[in-house]
């Protein structure tokens, strides 16, 4: 955390809570949402100042509800999630990295969402793959220790028989079924925070 949000915090440490106003998308981007927006219930626009986006990136945490926010000044503003609180994308130096920049490190454990998603995590942190970078990453994945065709994988997430194995870094990761819609509750996030009964200040 910047040291100047420390002290923001620290002068105006009762200043309301915001919510809708900001979204991170299945794709790592953060979006503004203006009213407009809101009422219609759309991803808003893209931001893409970069001194502002890194000011969000170093400044992104959780509280312990799972509800995902940016700590701007003493004013937490909450995020909604389109998919989860980190969106990873390949990188060829360092593997994973997340949307904030940061490596995602060695791989733990892999899930494919009913949806087609890829989500991986490492540490404590869960990422769903960019939809983008999905593709390199089959390139890794075998069914019963051979290369895994489109329609094998389909008919695997359909309830399929067979070990599906994610390559990746010399690690031989497994791959679980996962519902996207019990991806919240398994991971311990909230991805609408916004439609959380009665938001106060300092909970």
């Amino acid at each position: 955390m910047d040291d100047i949000v420390k002290q923001a915090m620290t002068k105006w440490p009762n200043v309301p809570h915001c919510y809708g106003w900001l979204a991170l998308d299945a794709r790592g981007v953060w979006r503004m949402r203006d009213e407009a927006a809101q009422q219609a219930d759309a991803p808003g626009d893209k931001l893409n100042n970069t001194a502002l986006v890194g000011f969000i990136n170093r400044n992104y945490l959780a509280d312990e509800r799972g509800c995902w926010y940016f700590q701007n000044g003493p004013q937490r503003v909450f995020m909604n999630l389109e998919a989860t609180p980190f969106i990873a994308r390949t990188d060829p130096a360092q593997g994973l990295v997340l949307h904030t920049g940061e490596a995602l490190g060695s791989l733990e454990q892999a899930w494919l969402l009913d949806s087609g998603a890829l989500l991986v995590r490492a540490g404590a942190r869960v990422a769903q793959l960019d939809d983008r970078d999905v593709a390199q990453l089959l390139r890794f994945i075998e069914l019963d220790d051979q290369p895994v065709r489109d329609e094998a994988l389909m008919a695997w997430l359909g309830g399929g028989a067979g070990r599906l194995v994610l390559r990746w870094q010399e690690h031989a990761i497994e791959i679980e079924r996962l519902v996207a819609d019990e991806a919240p509750r398994r991971f311990g996030f909230v991805r609408r925070p916004d439609r959380l009964a009665q938001p106060q200040a300092g909970q």
